[in-house]
C-alpha cells in the first residue's frame, strides 16, 4: 500500500528513483533553505525553525534570497517562476517584513504564512495578504495550490521557459485530510521495523531517556499520526495527477522536468521516540526524489548518494547556467539522469543540526531539567539545545558507513555499519578501527568548514583521498575548530 500510487505511475515509473536521496539536516526551515541555495547549513546559517536561528529572518532575506537557484533562474536565465504552498517557517513574521516580503526570484508568489496549516490560514499572493477560513471547496490547502499551480499553466507567457516550485505542507501536523479521505488506511500503522519500540542503548541521551517499551498510549498516538499523514498525501496524489495532465494538455509535459521530494524523513516509534525528525538517523534524514523529464529513461532506479544541496545545482544545470559562477555546495544530477557511466560522484556528504530548546523546563512534564523541547506523550523529549550534532554519511563499493559526532558534554561519537546492520540498533564506535575513526573525524572537520568545491573534494573510501594526521593535531584545538563553523 502507498498513498502516492499516481505520482508513483506518473513520476517514478517514467523516470529515475534515487535510493539514496538525502538532506544535511532532518528539519523543515534549515532544510528548506539547503535546497533554494544549494548549501549546507553552516554555509547558508539557517539552524532551525526559528527567526534566532536565521529562519526567514532580515539577515537570510538581505544575504541568501538574493543567490537562490529561483533567483538566478528568473535573472540570469529569463525564466517565469512561480512559488505556492510552504516556504520557510517563520516567512510572514512581523520582525521580518511580514507578508509584504516577496523573495526575489518570484514571479508569482502565493506563500503560506508561517507554519503548515491545512485550512484557517493567510497566504501571501505577491505581498498581499489573503485569508482563509475553513470551508473545504475553497480552503482546503493543498487543493487550492493545486488550483493557483493548474492556472499558472493555463495563464503563462509561452515566450518564455518556466519554474514551478510547489511546496505542500501535507503530510506535515496537523495532519488534517480532505474529507473524502478521512476513512482511507483503517488498517494501516506505522512500520514495525527491527529499531521500533526498543531503547536505544548506546546512543546519546536524548534517545536514551525515552521510556521503553512504550505504553499503548503512546503507540496508538503514532498509529494514529502515521495514518493520518497517509490521508493527507492522497490529496497530494491529485494535484500531481492534475499537474502532469495539464502538462500533457498543453503539449509540455514531454520537455518538462518533474522533481518530487521532501524536506526531511520522519520517526514513529523507532529507539521508542513517538514522533518527530530532528534525529541523525536514516529514518529521519533519507528522502525520496523521483524525477521525470527529457533524456531521463523509464524506470531506473539510481544508487548514487545524491542530497537536497544538490537540487539547485541541477536545474541551474538544465538551464544552461554556468554553475561555477555560484557559491553551491551540490553538485548536478543531469549526467546522473541521463545515464552518463563514466561519471565520478561523491562518496560522502555531511549531515549538522543544531538543537532547538531554551534554559526553561517544559511546562507539561515539569520533572524534566532544563533546555529540552517537543516533549510528546509521556514526556519522551525529542530535541533540546545540546541535541547539536554532525555527521559524515558514507557510501562507497567497500562502506556504507555513517560517523556522528555531539557537541555536548559527553563529546558522543556514534558509528553505524549499515551493510551489517541497516536498522542502526548497534553503535560500533567503541570497537571499529581506530585508523576509520580518525580519517572519519578529519574528513568531519573538513567537510564542516567546507564551502562550494571544497564540499565535493574526495571522500575518505575514495582512491584519490588524502590524510595526513599530522593536521589533526595542529595548534591543539580541534574541538574548538570543529563546532566554530557552526555558530552565526
Amino acid at each position: 500500500q502507498t498513498p502516492l500510487k499516481k505520482t508513483n505511475a506518473l513520476i517514478a515509473q517514467m523516470g529515475m528513483t534515487f535510493l539514496n536521496a538525502y538532506v544535511p539536516s532532518a528539519l523543515c526551515c534549515p532544510s528548506r533553505a539547503s535546497i533554494l541555495t544549494g548549501k549546507y547549513p553552516h554555509n547558508h546559517h539557517v539552524v532551525n525553525n526559528t527567526l534566532e536561528g536565521n529562519c526567514s529572518s532580515k539577515l537570510w532575506q538581505k544575504i541568501q534570497e538574493p543567490y537562490t537557484f529561483p533567483a538566478l533562474l528568473k535573472t540570469m536565465c529569463g525564466y517565469q517562476t512561480f512559488f505556492a504552498g510552504k516556504y520557510l517557517n517563520e516567512y510572514g513574521a512581523e520582525d521580518a517584513g511580514g507578508v509584504g516580503h516577496v523573495p526575489p526570484g518570484w514571479s508569482f508568489w502565493y506563500a503560506l504564512e508561517k507554519n503548515s496549516k491545512y485550512y484557517n490560514y493567510t497566504l501571501s499572493v505577491n505581498g498581499k495578504a489573503r485569508r482563509h477560513g475553513e470551508n473545504y471547496s475553497v480552503d482546503y490547502l493543498t487543493d487550492v495550490l493545486a488550483n493557483m499551480s493548474l492556472d499558472f499553466l493555463e495563464y503563462k507567457s509561452n515566450f518564455e521557459p518556466f519554474f514551478m516550485m510547489i511546496s505542500t505542507p501535507a503530510p506535515h501536523s496537523p495532519w488534517t485530510a480532505a474529507p473524502q479521505y478521512t476513512k482511507s488506511f483503517q488498517n494501516v500503522s506505522a512500520p514495525r521495523n527491527s529499531n521500533f519500540n526498543i531503547h536505544g542503548k548506546n546512543k546519546h541521551w536524548l534517545i536514551r531517556q525515552a521510556k521503553t517499551p512504550m505504553t499503548n498510549s503512546s503507540i496508538q498516538f503514532l498509529d494514529d499520526a502515521y495514518r493520518k499523514r497517509w490521508q493527507t498525501l492522497l490529496s497530494v496524489d491529485d494535484l500531481v495527477e492534475k499537474l502532469v495532465k495539464k502538462l500533457e494538455l498543453n503539449g509540455e509535459l514531454d520537455n518538462t522536468y518533474i522533481f518530487y521530494t521532501s524536506d526531511n524523513g520522519f520517526h514513529t516509534g523507532q529507539f521508542s521516540l513517538p514522533i518527530d525528525k530532528r534525529q541523525l538517523y536514516e529514518f529521519d534524514i533519507k528522502v525520496p526524489l523521483l524525477v521525470r523529464g527529457p533524456g531521463i529513461k523509464p524506470n531506473q532506479t539510481n544508487k548514487m548518494l545524491v542530497a537536497n544541496i544538490d537540487l539547485g545545482p541541477t536545474i541551474l544545470d538544465i538551464a544552461g547556467y554556468d554553475l561555477n559562477k555560484t557559491q553551491m555546495d551540490g553538485m548536478s544530477l543531469l549526467p546522473l539522469l541521463r545515464g552518463d557511466k563514466n561519471e565520478t560522484w561523491r562518496s560522502d556528504f555531511l549531515v549538522e543540526y543544531q538543537g532547538e530548546g531554551y534554559n526553561g523546563s517544559d511546562p507539561t512534564c515539569p520533572g524534566l531539567g532544563p533546555g529540552v523541547t517537543h516533549c510528546f506523550p509521556d514526556c519522551v523529549c525529542e530535541d533540546s539545545y545540546n541535541n547539536t550534532y554532525a555527521c559524515v554519511r558514507t557510501l562507497s563499493t567497500s562502506w556504507d558507513l555513517q560517523y556522528c559526532e555531539f557537541d555536548d558534554r559527553e563529546v558522543f561519537v556514534e558509528v553505524y555499519n549499515l551493510t551489517a546492520d541497516p536498522h542502526q540498533i548497534n553503535n560500533i564506535a567503541k570497537t571499529i578501527d581506530q585508523e576509520i575513526l580518525e580519517k572519519m573525524n578529519y574528513r568531519l572537520m573538513m567537510l564542516q568548514s567546507c564551502s562550494g568545491a571544497t564540499c565535493r573534494t574526495p571522500g575518505v573510501f575514495d582512491p584519490g583521498y588524502r590524510f595526513d594526521p599530522r593536521l589533526m593535531f595542529s595548534n591543539h584545538g580541534v574541538r574548538a575548530r570543529r563546532f566554530s563553523a557552526r555558530s552565526l
